[in-house]
């Protein structure tokens, strides 16, 4: 069995359709708190510039992303809501934190930001956990965030003038034709590191990822579609964050210390 009675109660997670009204923003919020010094030095080491065409767009968030993994360290982290300053301070973040802080370079430079909440289940986190299955929640918030590129190619990326983070470093179709497989989820790689060399594909839209290495069709742990909204704050306040307040105050001093390659 797994822990749903770690969840938040009384929140209503309930899958939505025609979701994909969310006008995104680059105003700074709780948790992307983008006018923060930390968060500043960060985007002025980046050297990132506004108003620029979309592919130098998407190459300078790349720069980002492969600058967020460079020195913010993977660890298991439950505090979604954490501010992006205070993963920075810190120097490690979870998936979701280390995400938050590309979201909150992108705001700070001009590209406005939405996220996709994702309800994914917890048995996807299995292979990481073989020993501590019983404490894995059954349901697990991903906020997946898309970032708003114009003249994006419409034949390209279906979500167009969004761009989902999935597809930062290539099509789908481009990142599924590798040949290193796609995301086990069973070792010191993230999610937040696989995105940038495979396909993390949650909509079941790739066919190409090698038979004898992981699929990278994840649509199968998805639960439910929560839609897109306007930032990762709105999200965790409607929907709550994975564990409820209690799990996450007496999880968080060992997990937000451990890292990926620890287990």
């Amino acid at each position: 069995m797994t822990s749903s009675l770690l969840a938040p109660r009384g929140r209503s997670r309930i899958s939505t359709t025609g979701g994909g009204t969310a006008v995104g923003s680059t105003d700074p919020t709780r948790i992307l708190n983008w006018r923060h010094p930390l968060v500043a030095s960060l985007r002025r080491e980046l050297d990132m510039p506004t108003g620029v065409e979309p592919t130098d767009r998407m190459a300078i968030l790349r720069r980002a992303h492969r600058r967020i993994t460079a020195t913010v360290r993977p660890v298991y982290s439950v505090q979604d809501a954490r501010p992006v300053s205070e993963v920075l301070r810190r120097g490690r973040g979870s998936c979701s934190q280390r995400l938050a802080v590309l979201e909150a370079v992108a705001r700070a430079s001009g590209v406005a930001t939405r996220v996709r909440g994702l309800l994914v289940d917890g048995a996807f986190w299995y292979p990481r956990f073989p020993r501590l299955r019983r404490l894995v929640p059954d349901q697990v918030l991903l906020a997946w965030p898309e970032f708003r590129i114009e003249g994006l190619s419409p034949t390209v990326h279906a979500t167009a003038p969004w761009l989902p983070v999935s597809e930062l470093f290539g099509s789908l179709g481009e990142l599924s034709d590798g040949h290193g497989g796609g995301f086990t989820n069973a070792d010191a790689e993230t999610l937040f590191e696989a995105l940038s060399r495979t396909a993390i594909d949650w909509d079941g839209a790739t066919t190409l990822c090698p038979a004898a290495g992981a699929s990278c069709d994840l649509s199968a742990y998805v639960l439910a579609d929560l839609g897109r909204l306007d930032s990762r704050d709105e999200l965790f306040a409607r929907h709550g964050q994975t564990l409820c307040w209690t799990a996450r105050a007496l999880a968080e001093p060992v997990l937000g210390r451990r890292r990926p390659a620890d287990t």
